[in-house]
């Protein structure tokens, strides 16, 4: 029988990355909590936390936080629907994978209008978040995964579109006789970080090939478009992050009516959850309010 005074210690750990702030949120000692996990680790016969700075879960780690967030879930599902049921502690966390502009333009919105709990947000390309459902470790993912990862549903959401933008002076300076392939591959571009194939799948449509050129690596969505305003480089950015810049002539299109649109789904657990399902329904009103709906 698993001990859930034991597991919440744990679950704490791994998710606030030491036994300090584990501590704080269990309002015991940092030594009640290195006890705790000790004692659940010697039970199962298996190391749960690797010590570090931060600690992380090993996978049994991570698989046994998944499982206390799931009880978590379930149980105040019974505290909506048996009042008698007391509980002081805070709000139920649920943990969902996003990605950086998502976050940056419409998520945080979907966010408020969710039921009462907390997020924790873990953030990674589009095309990767659903690696995060496939491995037991959020509830619920924005990604560009069409195909739903087993023991999730997936639906689409529209499309977040992203225009190739530059500021005026750099476009005189490396596109003096128009954007073509040569100009692109001297021209310094944005990248958000080694996972980022944005600008790449841009020249791959827009000029038929994808074109290698020097980069600067921004992992923030917002210090893409201060680097673009800047003249450091160009780069792909959400064109409702964009729009009054462009409008204004801060910054310009480097190929006009070539946006590249990127289909975004929301995959998320059937674990039966009054709380999941209340977010889904927030994230859905918001994005398709927010995001490009495909034909």
């Amino acid at each position: 029988m698993l001990d859930y005074a034991l597991l919440a210690a744990l679950a704490a750990v791994i998710r606030t990355g030491s036994f300090e702030r584990a501590a704080q949120q269990l309002h015991v000692t940092p030594s009640a909590v290195s006890q705790r996990v000790k004692l659940l680790e010697e039970r199962l016969g298996t190391v749960l936390v690797v010590r570090g700075s931060p600690c992380t879960g090993t996978p049994a780690g991570q698989r046994l936080c998944q499982h206390v967030e799931q009880v978590s879930l379930l149980e105040s599902e019974l505290r909506h629907e048996l009042p008698g049921i007391q509980h002081s502690g805070p709000p139920v966390t649920v943990r969902l994978a996003v990605n950086a502009d998502s976050l940056a333009t419409w998520f945080v919105d979907a966010m408020a209008e969710a039921p009462d709990c907390l997020f924790d947000l873990v953030l990674d390309d589009q095309e990767h978040s659903a690696d995060w459902l496939r491995r037991g470790e959020v509830l619920a993912a924005v990604t560009a995964s069409a195909k739903p990862v087993q023991g999730c549903d997936s639906t689409p959401l529209g499309a977040l579109r992203y225009v190739a933008t530059a500021s005026p002076a750099f476009v005189r300076r490396y596109f003096p006789e128009g954007v073509d392939t040569t100009s692109l591959a001297r021209a310094p571009r944005l990248t958000f970080n080694s996972k980022d194939r944005l600008q790449a799948l841009w020249t791959e449509r827009a000029f038929g090939a994808e074109i290698a050129s020097p980069t600067h690596w921004l992992p923030s969505s917002q210090a893409f478009i201060d680097a673009a305003l800047a003249g450091l480089g160009w780069g792909m950015n959400p064109e409702m992050l964009v729009a009054g810049h462009l409008r204004d002539g801060r910054l310009v299109a480097l190929v006009p009516d070539q946006p590249l649109d990127v289909p975004l789904f929301w995959q998320r657990s059937r674990i039966a959850s009054r709380t999941l399902a209340g977010i889904t329904r927030a994230v859905l009103r918001k994005a398709g309010a927010t995001l490009h709906q495909m034909p």
